[in-house]
């Protein structure tokens, strides 16, 4: 459960960013979304792979 404390006198939008802030940060959409539909270890590792091989050819152009 997320806690935000908000300051005296704060405005109700400034502590919403910092809730919605904190939620993206603790990964709990990213794990409501892959909870939503069931992937195959496979097809999980096999993305996984591409994008390694993708940041690495960033970083190998990168380096050129």
């Amino acid at each position: 459960m997320l806690i935000i404390p908000v300051k005296e006198g704060e405005n109700i939008d400034r502590a919403l960013k910092r809730y919605k802030r904190k939620f993206v940060k603790t990964t709990v959409k990213n794990q409501l979304q892959e909870r939503k539909q069931y992937n195959k270890p496979s097809v999980v590792r096999r993305a996984e792979v591409q994008k390694a091989q993708y940041i690495q050819t960033l970083r190998d152009a990168e380096e050129v």
